[in-house]
């Protein structure tokens, strides 16, 4: 495999079609394996930049740094304050300084894409406003666990085009799965990001759609994929929201149009009653919580990899 030490990942797209496979495929030995990379971080340590509060962020990384012998370090809002204390350049050369990586959590990608243009290791996108590539490769890591094979499986995604929609859209398009999202107008997808995703998916032939109908969608989904309507930093648009995506809700009804033994799938965390029904989140056809648990083995994968772990063949 290409050797995918201290390369940054801010983006899906960062990454080929055969070094997301690398990931994969090494995430799943690492869960199946984890003493393989026992000691890979020992003396090294991951900054974790929070402009935005996360419990599964958070713990699977701070979790995967210290089963691989390393050490994390949690940075609020209030410790750096990038863009009113410091720059986003000042933090990433004075950081890279110290640690070994970065992990990001903010609102503006800009903010990643500056970090990463000034630090000298390597920069993780723990989710931005545009992208949330780690998220979609745990769920792709599930996907796989359930559904044995990517390319060709039709994976349905209603509500928001956000930035969880983003990066599911072009990881989707890279492996050949074929993607759906049904959203109302006026929160579509990013322009830009479908049609990056498109041109991707005329190498892998999955399909990328844009649909109003959440049961057009859905039909014949192995999968079916929902987030929050309003995400951090939308909370003004809560009402509005509120008004506009109750018909996009993932419920017992949308889900008997699926494939009979299509999954369910939510990044997390849920309001019940609003994107999703309790009973479809709690339901036997929910994998969420396998998600969740992936988020540590994908994230482990994407920082062994960037720390020079090389998997034995």
């Amino acid at each position: 495999m290409t050797s995918l030490r201290g390369r940054h990942l801010l983006s899906i797209a960062d990454y080929t079609l055969d070094e997301l496979t690398s990931v994969l495929d090494a995430a799943l030995r690492l869960k199946r394996q984890p003493s393989l990379v026992a000691g890979l971080a020992a003396g090294k340590t991951l900054a974790m930049i929070f402009e935005k509060p996360s419990l599964r962020t958070r713990v699977t990384f701070e979790t995967a740094m210290t089963q691989m012998g390393g050490h994390a370090i949690y940075l609020q809002p209030s410790d750096i304050g990038i863009g009113t204390r410091e720059t986003a350049q000042d933090v990433a050369q004075n950081l890279s300084r110290w640690v070994q990586a970065i992990m990001a959590r903010t609102f503006k990608h800009g903010t990643i894409t500056e970090l990463a243009q000034y630090a000298t290791v390597p920069v993780i996108n723990a989710l931005s406003d545009l992208e949330h590539p780690c998220q979609a490769l745990a769920d792709f890591l599930t996907l796989t666990e359930h559904k044995a094979y990517l390319k060709g499986r039709k994976l349905a995604y209603v509500g928001d085009g956000n930035n969880v929609a983003h990066s599911l859209m072009l990881l989707a398009a890279l492996v050949g799965t074929h993607f759906t999202i049904a959203c109302p107008e006026g929160y579509d997808p990013s322009p830009e990001v479908l049609a990056q995703a498109r041109a991707l998916a005329k190498e892998s032939g999955a399909k990328i759609n844009v649909v109003r109908d959440p049961v057009e969608a859905v039909k014949g989904a192995d999968a079916l994929y929902t987030d929050v309507w309003t995400s951090m930093g939308q909370e003004e648009e809560r009402a509005k929201r509120l008004a506009v995506f109750p018909p996009y809700q993932l419920n017992a009804a949308l889900l008997r149009h699926a494939k009979p033994d299509a999954i369910v799938m939510h990044c997390l965390p849920a309001h019940r009653g609003e994107e999703i029904s309790a009973e479809v989140l709690d339901g036997p056809q929910s994998v969420v919580l396998d998600q969740a648990e992936n988020r540590l083995h994908a994230q482990k994968a994407v920082l062994a990899l960037a720390l020079g772990w090389v998997p034995n063949e």
